[in-house]
């Protein structure tokens, strides 16, 4: 029997229902009322959970980086940009009481071990390790130190670093995301059926995090055993910023998280029979 992960009051796993994540990440653009927004969005859509970004940034990205050109509403720097999109303690705070309100669950990916203790304040019902930091060996032991589950995506890894990585972080309480880290992400490249290649090699929950135009490979991804699917999220895909056209916009979503909780219903149970609303159609069709 697969592991299950305890997320709040849900449970993660085969046999639950698809725990959906609206990922804000920075799609905010530096805004917490912009962010509110998006909150509202995934829970008016229906969904279990909503994510940020945080990143320390001086310690994520070299100097020769942020010193490179890029023209935004923070500045002419690359660096003004990074710094522009990062909440403070009290815009979190301020995130966190909302999210309280609405009773909808929020966490974070922490790309550096300062961003995980500062995430810490507010006792997070988990972490999120993403694509970028899976190789992070250190970031890994330091977020497995907090005791809580962990979200560990897959994009741009081989099966043996996925597989070093579970080596650190174990298989309890860890819930293994199939994704594919471009944005977006071309249908040909998503590679779907390494959903079930995961679910046959890893003994824990298996996920989906997509960056995918449209909604039918989240959809698709549900039908094939994910048990929890992630997507960006934002109010318009043409706003600035490098996430938002690889986002769902409002209708989006809540398309994907309605076809998402239909797909139980309509997998029934496998055992063949009639139905009481097919037997007037037998004695109008059938001749024998």
């Amino acid at each position: 029997m697969k592991k299950e992960v305890k997320m709040g009051n849900k449970t993660i796993g085969d046999g639950h229902p698809c725990f959906i994540i609206a990922e804000i990440g920075i799609n905010h653009n530096g805004c917490v009322e912009l962010a509110k927004s998006l909150i509202d969005v995934a829970v008016t859509a229906g969904c279990d959970a909503v994510k940020f970004q945080k990143r320390t940034i001086d310690v994520v990205y070299s100097k020769e980086e942020l010193a490179k050109d890029r023209s935004s509403h923070f500045g002419d720097t690359n660096g003004d940009l990074k710094r522009g999109l990062e909440f403070d303690f009290e815009a979190y705070k301020e995130i966190d009481k909302y999210c309280k309100k609405k009773k909808i669950i929020w966490f974070a990916s922490c790309w550096d071990e300062g961003s995980v203790d500062f995430i810490a304040k507010f006792n997070p019902p988990c972490y999120k390790i993403s694509s970028a930091s899976l190789t992070d060996d250190n970031l890994l032991r330091h977020t497995k130190a907090q005791n809580k589950p962990i979200l560990l995506s897959t994009g741009m890894s081989t099966m043996e670093q996925i597989e070093h990585a579970i080596e650190i972080l174990g298989t309890e309480n860890l819930i293994i995301y199939h994704c594919v880290s471009t944005y977006p992400s071309e249908h040909a490249e998503m590679n779907l059926k390494a959903i079930q290649t995961f679910k046959e090699n890893f003994d824990c929950p298996i996920g989906f995090s997509g960056h995918e135009r449209g909604v039918t490979p989240s959809v698709i991804a549900a039908v094939l055993g994910a048990v929890s699917v992630e997507r960006h999220i934002t109010t318009d895909r043409t706003l600035w910023g490098s996430d938002h056209a690889a986002s769902l916009e409002p209708n989006g979503l809540f398309r994907m998280v309605r076809d998402i909780r239909q797909i139980p219903i309509l997998m029934g149970d496998g055992v063949k029979k009639v139905y009481n609303s097919e037997l007037p159609i037998i004695s109008k069709l059938r001749r024998i």
